[in-house]
């Protein structure tokens, strides 16, 4: 079994909220891309003009693509597997960024595989273009379908390269200037410039399990700018363009990136072990507010209220509750009697989705206290992680 990282929570529906008929998708594949029938993957991004505003102090466009354009690639994939039609094999095409001085390229999964959760398989072939005209093959060193995220090697000999650094989105507010740099549609080297839209996103891997913390942009994502960065006005790296939410299938203003603290801990265990770890809990849970804690009697105003357990997971053998009866409430459904989780090892939860993030540097085997309230008393539970399936809907 493929381990994995990153939320360790459980069911897809632990983040997932007011996306109504929208899906999230991201343009990996240039469906014009020649080589054999295009897979069209759609996963991805770039940014765009911001039009009409003033450009933000200190953020100057022009700069930043003379300095950083040069570390940005384009990666090609042959993909092989049932997806093309035909079973002839198909090609996509993506964005990349240099990392360091050794030939490390980073991109998203989607580019370099093929297929979701457990029948995902990496590309035959991959080739990486640089700016100067350069086009080297590359191999894939592993890929985090849980983050989206992969690490490809090439031999760094007779090449000028343009390393791109990573950054902090820690301090990442909504309205701070960003730009990205990718391949839209096949066009490499295109720059796009946009704001911060939202912060704290999440949006769903190639596991169906949620990626919290995503940077939500105004910028315009299309096919062919997965796996480009999303900079600041210094060039660093705070996010790689992943997906975009839209109806048309095209950039409509709401593009997502997934956050660089999540590429560094990608990276960090693709270096050392090809794969990446991620604990896993085995709940969905629902969001508390103020209004949902009044209308349930509920004893906290915040946390994560469990709605359902799967069965022989780790909070199901740690006896967690599941909810019972469904309740219609402000236009969703709650299973009311359910535990609350309010804490990690001491930690309060804001909201369901900060349960995913508090696990995120766990791994399973880990053990974790929940602070959990069951029938309007609080209580310490402490619970062995377990290692993620493939994907949603599978067993422990």
């Amino acid at each position: 079994m493929r381990r994995a990282a990153a939320w360790a929570v459980a069911l897809a529906a632990l983040a997932v909220g007011g996306c109504g008929d929208k899906q999230a998708i991201g343009p990996g594949d240039d469906a014009s891309a020649s080589g054999g029938p295009a897979r069209t993957v759609e996963r991805v991004t770039t940014v765009e003009v911001l039009r009409g505003a003033p450009t933000a102090r200190g953020f100057d466009p022009a700069r930043i693509y003379a300095r950083d354009s040069p570390g940005v690639v384009t990666v090609f994939s042959v993909l092989s597997g049932s997806s093309a039609p035909g079973g002839e094999d198909g090609r996509g095409i993506g964005s990349g960024f240099v990392l360091g001085d050794g030939g490390e390229i980073v991109t998203n999964a989607h580019v370099v595989t093929d297929g979701t959760g457990s029948s995902i398989k990496k590309a035959k072939e991959v080739y990486v273009a640089f700016a100067d005209g350069n086009e080297v093959a590359a191999t894939i060193v592993g890929f985090d379908p849980n983050a989206d995220l992969a690490l490809l090697k090439i031999d760094p000999a007779g090449l000028r390269l343009r390393p791109l650094s990573l950054g902090s989105a820690e301090d990442l507010r909504v309205g701070s200037p960003v730009a990205a740099i990718g391949s839209p549609f096949g066009e490499p080297q295109s720059l796009s410039v946009g704001v911060v839209s939202a912060i704290d996103r999440s949006i769903t891997s190639l596991t169906g399990f949620e990626i919290a913390g995503a940077i939500q942009t105004d910028a315009a994502i299309n096919r062919g700018n997965s796996g480009g960065p999303l900079v600041n006005a210094k060039g660093e790296v705070l996010g790689i363009n992943s997906q975009i939410r839209s109806e048309s299938g095209t950039g409509e203003g709401v593009g997502y990136a997934i956050p660089v603290e999540v590429v560094r801990r990608t990276l960090m265990a693709l270096r050392k072990d090809g794969e990446v770890d991620y604990a896993y809990l085995g709940v969905a849970t629902a969001r508390i507010y103020p209004q949902l804690a009044r209308r349930f009697k509920l004893p906290v105003t915040a946390g994560a209220w469990v709605q359902d357990v799967v069965k022989d997971g780790p909070a199901d053998e740690a006896g967690l509750r599941s909810g019972g009866k469904e309740t219609r409430f402000q236009a969703r459904t709650i299973k009311n009697g359910g535990d609350i989780i309010t804490a990690v090892d001491g930690k309060p939860l804001g909201s369901a989705a900060a349960l995913g993030v508090a696990l995120l540097p766990k791994r399973s085997g880990d053990e974790v206290v929940l602070r959990v309230y069951r029938d309007g008393k609080p209580r310490d539970v402490t619970i062995k992680l377990g290692e993620r399936p493939d994907q949603v809907g599978e067993g422990p």
